[in-house]
């Protein structure tokens, strides 16, 4: 299971804009305090104006400038979200054209997996990578949830923010111990409908409805279920991956979860066991971030100097399906 893999560097892209707990409150008619209170979260950047490739672009150019690279350096782009611009094309095809690639042929597609899409990218692009398929891989993850939350339903609007990450990925040289130690993915279809947006694809067409396609545009949540579930399975889940790559919690410098919810982050902190140091935590000031909120968090621990070379991580995170994915990596 061991890939000779590293990730070079990675970026991250904000909206210009965003919205406060304080300001959701007054929105909504609360007391102040309330959303802040029932959701961990502080403020959420919301973007009104740029699409998902052009965000993702941008998380893109900060990636390349970390690691002293130019597009010239990248064979193969893929786009990793949840939540892509329009059903055809593929966002990477449009994350080329506002990369400003131009005409240069490039390998391009995407993974979509919900919150876990950069996880399955990762995991799925390594044996490409550790097979000699690719020398340099670009993977971004862009995600625009705002515009399909019902801003009245806390559940959704309270907890979700926009923003992407890209991470640059290669082949590990000799003088460096940088490895993709370990990774498993499971789905369970009971909760096939707990987290979904109906509309987009050939089911829920606006041709074949009789009815107002709005509310097809919209996220729903069933949050409990998703939690149940995701319990139910966590920490069976994540010992069979610990025994696969042969390490232990204890030995992992950080643990990155995907940014569900602060319930969700904490509950991962305790139902593992992890020491407080351990978990790495930026919900409050992001959000939800979809496909863009683990990565923007695994961001966050390496430019902090919480991840260091040679260090030990705990990928891990859970998305709809509802599935569940973890990668366990040496930096």
């Amino acid at each position: 299971m061991t890939r000779r893999v590293r990730i070079v560097s990675t970026g991250v892209a904000l909206p210009a804009d965003s919205v406060t707990s304080a300001e959701l409150d007054a929105r909504l008619g609360l007391i102040q305090g309330t959303v802040e209170h029932r959701t961990g979260v502080t403020r959420r950047y919301v973007e009104t104006r740029r699409s998902a490739a052009d965000l993702g672009a941008e998380a893109a150019r900060n990636a390349l400038d970390a690691a002293g690279l130019g597009l010239d350096d990248i064979d193969c782009i893929v786009g990793a979200s949840g939540t892509p611009d329009q059903a055809l094309p593929y966002n990477a095809a449009l994350m080329h054209e506002a990369l400003g690639v131009g005409s240069r042929a490039t390998h391009a597609f995407d993974v979509n997996a919900s919150c876990l899409s950069f996880l399955v990218a990762l995991d799925t692009l390594s044996y490409l990578i550790d097979a000699g398929r690719h020398r340099r891989v670009l993977i971004v993850s862009s995600d625009i949830a705002s515009c399909g939350l019902d801003w009245n339903h806390l559940e959704e609007s309270g907890i979700f923010g926009d923003g992407a990450a890209a991470a640059i990925i290669e082949r590990t040289t000799d003088d460096t111990n940088s490895a993709i130690l370990g990774s498993a993915f499971a789905t369970y279809g009971e909760g096939a409908h707990y987290c979904e947006i109906r509309g987009g694809g050939s089911r829920h067409h606006p041709s074949r409805l009789d009815e107002p396609y709005s509310p097809f545009a919209q996220f729903r949540m069933n949050g409990k279920s998703v939690f149940r579930l995701v319990g139910q399975h966590l920490e069976t889940f994540v010992d069979d991956l610990m025994r696969q790559s042969d390490v232990r919690l204890g030995d992992m410098a950080v643990v990155v979860p995907h940014q569900a919810s602060a319930h969700g982050i904490d509950y991962v902190r305790r139902q593992l066991g992890l020491r407080d140091d351990q978990i790495v935590d930026i919900f409050a000031e992001h959000g939800n971030q979809v496909g863009a909120s683990l990565p923007f968090a695994l961001h966050a621990a390496i430019s902090s100097g919480r991840l260091k070379r040679g260090d030990r991580t705990l990928l891990i995170g859970s998305g709809a399906g509802v599935s569940l994915g973890g990668v366990v990596l040496c930096y």
